[in-house]
C-alpha cells in the first residue's frame, strides 16, 4: 500500500505540501496540485481520512439535528444539506430531537462529541438562551427554520406569518367567510406565525376570528382528520378551511372525502408546506410553497463558507413563501 511518503517523493515536493492538497488548501498552486494528484493516481494512493482530520483539525464532518426523520418535510430539508455538502466533499452525522427539550439538548451533545466541524440545527423545544450559550463553544452552530436575533447570522429563517396571511388572504378574496383554520402545535413558533398571518388576514377583511372554529393540531396527518371530525361536529357551518401544513390538510381530506364532501365545491382546503405528495392528492393541494430543501441547501452553504473557507457563495438567510394554486380551493358558489 503506498504511502504519503511516497507521494511526496514521486511528485517532488514537501510532506506538508501533500498534506495542504488533500485537504484542498486553496493556497497550493494548480500545477503543484495536478503532480500530487497525479502521483496520488499513480501509486493508487488513498488519503487515510483520521490521518486528515489530525493534519487540518477538521473532520470533513457536520451534524445535523432534526425534529423527526419521517415525513416529506424533514427529508427534503436534509436532501438540501447533505446534497450541498456531498458535492462538497464532506459527509453528515444526522440525529433527532422529536421537539422535547431533553432529547434536542441529548442530540446536540451527541453531535459535538462526534467532533463535528459545524452543526445544522431544526430545534424546536430548546430555549433561545440555550442556543445562545450553545453558539459560545468550540463548535459552530447554524439554525434552520428558527430565527434567533443574536444569532441571526446564523439563521436560516421563512416568513411564516406572511406565508399564513398569504394562505388565507387567498380563500378569502375567493368569498369565502365562514373558515375554519387547523393550527400546528402552539408551542412551535412557525405555528404560532403562521395563525398570527391568518388572523391578519380575517382582520383586513372585517372578519372576526371566531375560536370555536380553531383547532390546534399537531402536524400530522392523523391530527388533520380528528380536527376536521370535532370541527364538524360541533355544527357550526364552514365554507373553507385552512391547514398549517400539508400533512394535516391531506388527513383533513380523506375524512372529508370518507363522510361525503364534495372537494371543493362543498369545502375548499389550503394547506402549508408544497411537500412533495401534495400535487399528487384528489383533489390536488393548493398551499403554499415552504422552500425547504432551499434553506436546507442554503444553511450548508454557511457552512461551507464559513467553517470551510470557501469563496464565492452567495447567502440569503431569509426565505418567503408563495402561493401555490391548484384543485382543492375555489369561489364560493352563490
Amino acid at each position: 500500500m503506498a504511502t504519503i511518503y511516497e507521494v511526496s517523493d514521486l511528485a517532488g515536493v514537501s510532506l506538508a505540501t501533500v498534506s495542504r492538497v488533500m485537504n484542498k488548501n486553496t493556497r497550493v498552486s494548480e500545477k503543484t496540485t495536478k503532480k500530487v494528484l497525479d502521483a496520488m493516481a499513480q501509486l493508487g494512493y488513498k488519503p487515510n481520512s483520521i490521518a486528515q482530520s489530525l493534519a487540518s483539525n477538521r473532520t470533513n464532518s457536520v451534524g445535523i439535528l432534526v425534529s423527526e426523520l419521517h415525513g416529506p418535510f424533514f427529508a427534503q430539508m436534509m436532501a438540501g444539506i447533505e446534497s450541498e455538502l456531498r458535492a462538497a466533499g464532506k459527509h453528515v452525522i444526522i440525529t433527532t430531537g422529536h421537539s422535547e427539550d431533553d432529547k434536542e439538548k441529548d442530540g446536540i451533545e451527541f453531535l459535538i462529541s462526534r467532533k463535528c466541524d459545524a452543526l445544522i440545527l431544526h430545534v424546536e423545544a430548546v430555549s433561545d438562551e440555550y442556543l445562545i450559550e450553545l453558539s459560545q463553544g468550540k463548535t459552530p452552530v447554524y439554525l434552520i427554520n428558527r430565527y434567533v436575533k443574536p444569532l441571526k447570522d446564523n439563521c436560516i429563517s421563512l416568513d411564516n406569518e406572511l406565508g399564513g396571511y398569504l394562505a388565507s388572504k387567498s380563500i378569502l378574496e375567493q368569498g369565502h367567510k365562514k373558515i375554519a383554520y387547523i393550527a400546528g402545535p402552539q408551542f412551535k413558533a412557525d405555528a404560532r406565525n403562521r395563525l398570527k398571518g391568518h388572523k391578519k388576514a380575517l382582520t383586513e377583511h372585517n372578519i372576526e376570528f371566531n375560536n370555536e372554529l380553531f383547532y390546534e393540531g399537531d402536524f400530522n396527518e392523523v391530527g388533520g382528520t380528528q380536527a376536521l371530525k370535532q370541527l364538524i361536529n360541533k355544527n357550526i357551518p364552514f365554507t373553507a378551511l385552512v391547514c398549517a401544513n400539508d400533512e394535516m390538510a391531506s388527513g383533513a381530506m380523506k375524512y372529508a372525502r370518507e363522510h361525503g364532501y364534495n372537494l371543493p365545491n362543498d369545502l375548499s382546503v389550503i394547506g402549508f408546506d408544497n411537500v412533495i405528495f401534495a400535487n399528487y392528492l384528489y383533489p390536488t393541494l393548493t398551499t403554499i410553497d415552504n422552500p425547504v430543501e432551499n434553506m436546507g441547501q442554503m444553511a450548508a452553504k454557511m457552512v461551507l463558507k464559513d467553517i470551510y473557507q470557501y469563496k464565492n457563495l452567495e447567502i440569503n438567510r431569509v426565505f418567503e413563501p408563495t402561493l401555490i394554486n391548484r384543485d382543492s380551493t375555489q369561489a364560493l358558489l352563490k
